[in-house]
């Protein structure tokens, strides 16, 4: 056991860094309407414990182990111990996996596309999929222990705009239990007439920022029981990508009404935001938030962890 503990550190810092960023505009302050960054990391590790570390797609935060668990498109489950103040006071690879079924077995290449992640109500972490729409309780060692009968309207994959499109955000709230976004809304719908569905059949629904091609990447619990969302616009190279986050607020939302929401900030390329493919919400503390962006296994993009307070 101890040869594999260090076996599985020197891997864990074969080709690592962490290092210091700033995606924000040069002429700046730390506050940007609604929210305060406080911390900025590029994380660049070749490997974790024989797993690459690429395609981060969501992380999720266990703040009684100080545990931040990360996964990936391909199902490859990253443990970290991290710890966060006014910046983040300790990040260190803990563990890698490989997601499994029940019975250890692999899932085939083409249906371990994880795209969300949460902690269980009692242990565990809840992981969605998208291409064949799925979501399943999992135990730390990446072994499933359950799956899940998903709303109707999102148990079938052509009700989706694009296998690629679909089950993307996921986080669990502590009255309506796992509430689950669709990257594109569904076919039935308006292209910005998006939908919170919980995992009892319960909808809220809100509007998708105006620019083009908008999707819902993250969504994640704030204190006071609303929805922090993580929204992405990528049409073009030469266009403008544009990073929002922005509140709903499912109180005093009915059923067939439109949700109230706020726009906390707009990260726009073409006004000096560094931004790249943001598609991860967690959080951590007291109105704090960490966000990670999926490099596509791309050598011109970045694995980037920023770290947040929401002050509205």
């Amino acid at each position: 056991m101890k040869l594999i503990l260090i076996l599985f550190a020197f891997f864990s810092v074969l080709y690592a860094e962490i290092r210091s960023v700033d995606i924000t505009p040069r002429f700046k302050s730390d506050q940007y309407s609604g929210i305060k960054i406080l911390d900025q990391k590029y994380l660049s590790y070749k490997q974790i414990g024989g797993y690459g570390f690429s395609e981060l797609s969501d992380l999720t935060y266990d703040p009684k182990e100080k545990k931040l668990f990360m996964i990936s498109d391909e199902g490859r489950l990253f443990t970290f111990h991290a710890m966060f103040s006014d910046k983040i006071d300790v990040l260190k690879p803990i563990s890698a996996t490989l997601i499994t079924k029940e019975n250890g077995k692999k899932f085939k290449k083409w249906r371990r596309d994880s795209e969300g992640i949460c902690l269980g109500a009692k242990g565990g972490l809840l992981i969605s999929f998208e291409g064949k729409p799925r979501l399943g309780l999992f135990r730390e060692d990446g072994q499933r222990i359950k799956t899940y009968t998903l709303p109707k309207p999102l148990r079938n994959a052509e009700n989706y705009r694009s296998q690629n499109k679909s089950l993307e955000a996921l986080a669990r709230h502590p009255w309506y239990g796992a509430l689950m976004v669709a990257e594109w809304p569904l076919k039935k719908d308006h292209k910005k007439y998006q939908t919170i569905y919980s995992l009892s059949g319960k909808q809220w629904h809100f509007t998708a920022e105006p620019e083009a091609r908008s999707s819902t990447t993250a969504i994640e619990v704030m204190d006071d029981g609303n929805i922090l969302v993580l929204e992405r616009s990528f049409t073009d190279y030469l266009d403008p990508f544009v990073i929002t986050l922005k509140k709903v607020y499912l109180e005093g939302c009915t059923q067939n009404s439109m949700c109230k929401s706020k726009v906390l900030v707009k990260m726009n390329s073409h006004k000096g935001w560094d931004v790249d493919n943001f598609e991860g919400l967690a959080h951590v503390g007291n109105n704090r938030f960490v966000m990670i962006s999926d490099d596509n296994d791309n050598f011109f993009q970045r694995t980037l962890l920023i770290y947040f307070e929401v002050t509205e």
